[in-house]
């Protein structure tokens, strides 16, 4: 293995270990008394006082001013953190597993075909099928005997991965670098949300330990807004899109399976069984087969 591979793999073991750790953390949140308002706010403004001197010091500050910043941070920063965070407030890690980051690719897929007419290729066809089947097989185990049944977090699990592709598509079709998107999405994220959140949010940070409030604070302040972004981004440069997106994604569904010990939280064929199908939908292993073969032949 070069040196350029082994340093991406590093970067997306970094990645893995984050994206795993908000899956967890923010179920962690609603059991000590962080809502959703509030775990929103501590990430965007931590994010802010880090973020604001570094640009005010190198004088790069000029991209913050278009529109695209705005609305990025709008879809992909309160938008995804407000369902998401609120998500986990309802329905455990493998919930979210399944309808927030199992959701993503096809999310993404229908956002780029509504927002610039992109056809779907084949391998969307079949992850679609595949998760379809899923869904329907988990309804009917769910409608039988289940413990944790459909509810409004699944609802806003769903509406987190619609905030995420259409963010993702948008992003794609900008020509913002990863630390200039970053920056819009966690600067305005704060700047329009915080003063909503200060006059007219309810607010229950007194109610918390102050150990979570700061262990919840550095870990999506810093770790998820700042360290994810640069780590996924040069991970995709040294092994490539599919290779490091795919990778990477394996972090939610792991970190729901570790978190059903961890968090004591209940586990049902219907869980399985949508594990295992939102999972294969989502990494498309037929492209991974593909790919390999292809590697091989060169």
């Amino acid at each position: 293995m070069n040196r350029v591979k082994l340093q991406g793999y590093i970067f997306v073991l970094i990645t893995m270990c984050i994206w795993g750790g908000f899956t967890i953390l923010s179920r962690l949140s609603a059991k000590w008394g962080i809502v959703a308002w509030d775990l929103t706010a501590l990430r965007f403004a931590f994010a802010f006082s880090i973020l604001v001197p570094i640009l005010l010091y190198q004088r790069n500050y000029q991209f913050l001013f278009k529109k695209q910043a705005i609305i990025l941070a709008l879809v992909g920063g309160i938008g995804y953190c407000v369902t998401v965070y609120s998500g986990f407030y309802f329905s455990p890690a493998a919930h979210a597993a399944i309808f927030l980051n199992g959701f993503i690719p096809v999310c993404t897929a229908l956002a780029a075909f509504v927002i610039y007419k992109q056809p779907f290729d084949r391998h969307v066809c079949t992850s679609i099928a595949i998760m379809s089947i899923s869904l329907i097989l988990m309804t009917y185990l769910l409608s039988m005997n289940s413990h944790q049944p459909f509810g409004v977090g699944d609802v806003l699990f769903v509406l987190g991965a619609v905030c995420w592709g259409i963010f993702t598509v948008l992003l794609r079709e900008s020509n913002m670098t990863a630390w200039q998107a970053m920056s819009s999405v966690a600067i305005w994220s704060a700047v329009m949300y915080i003063p909503v959140y200060l006059f007219f949010l309810p607010k229950h940070l007194t109610e918390a330990e102050p150990i979570h409030i700061a262990i919840q604070t550095l870990f999506h302040g810093v770790l998820v807004v700042i360290v994810a972004t640069i780590t996924y981004v040069e991970a995709i440069k040294r092994l490539g899109a599919f290779q490091a997106g795919s990778i990477v994604t394996l972090a939610p569904f792991i970190a729901a399976v570790i978190a059903i010990p961890l968090l004591n939280e209940p586990v049902s064929p219907a869980i399985i069984c949508g594990l295992i199908g939102i999972g294969i939908g989502a990494l498309q292993p037929w492209r991974w087969i593909a790919h390999l073969k292809s590697t091989s032949q060169i």
